[in-house]
């Protein structure tokens, strides 16, 4: 009996994994594809020189940021990983302060286009005849679909926070008096300890998961009309 539970177990979260992963992964190659796209609207053609404005995941996966991942998916209830940053020269833009804020709020605001369209195409599963939704293959879309909501606004709120070297800080620095702006970008290193602070601590749940619940519920009720 112990093997047949330790199996199911396993399964369980092999499946978890794989509802979890495929949405995560598409919403942070769609999300550096979108700052590569919005660089060379502005005058950078860095990424596209550098083989990042591609749909292939290959180029974005970092296995750190991969293995965190998946460690997060299985143990925590705040799921967690990153890509490689898309490489950008802020020299190339017309507009350094204003194609900035453009560039860096064109990753999370593609995840969160990407949340809408995903609560749409639940929408349409629900509407699937009956003999289709009672079907595993269906489950199975919906529980991807629901996924993948949860995914990409994750990662919209979360690279939303102003700290280095997340989104926020680069749009917040664009946004502060130049003093002031200086100090936050030259605060990558503590950056980084305060996000592994909160992520090791649950700070991070208690900061984001509210807004994060507020706005599935508000994508599953008014978009996908559950």
């Amino acid at each position: 009996m112990k093997i047949v539970m330790d199996t199911a177990t396993f399964s369980h979260q092999i499946i978890q994994i794989i509802v979890v992963f495929f949405p995560f992964l598409i919403g942070i190659i769609f999300h550096e594809l979108s700052h590569g796209l919005a660089a060379l609207k502005c005058g950078d053609p860095t990424a596209k020189l550098a083989g990042r404005l591609t749909l292939n995941p290959i180029p974005h996966i970092d296995p750190v940021g991969l293995g965190c991942f998946l460690v997060t998916s299985l143990f925590t209830p705040f799921v967690f990983g990153w890509a490689k940053p898309v490489p950008i020269f802020p020299a190339y833009f017309r507009n350094p302060r204003r194609d900035m804020i453009f560039v860096s709020a064109a990753g999370p605001l593609c995840n969160l286009f990407l949340a809408i369209a995903l609560a749409l195409g639940l929408r349409l599963l629900v509407h699937a005849p009956s003999s289709f939704l009672d079907s595993s293959a269906a489950q199975f879309l919906a529980q991807m679909l629901l996924g993948g909501i949860s995914a990409n606004l994750i990662l919209f709120l979360f690279n939303l926070i102003p700290v280095p070297p997340l989104d926020g800080s680069h749009i917040a620095a664009c946004l502060l008096p130049s003093g002031i702006a200086a100090q936050l970008e030259r605060s990558g290193k503590i950056g980084f300890a305060i996000l592994a602070l909160l992520l090791m601590t649950g700070g991070i749940n208690y900061i984001l998961m509210p807004i994060l619940n507020a706005s599935y519920k508000f994508l599953l009720t008014y978009v996908a009309g559950l």
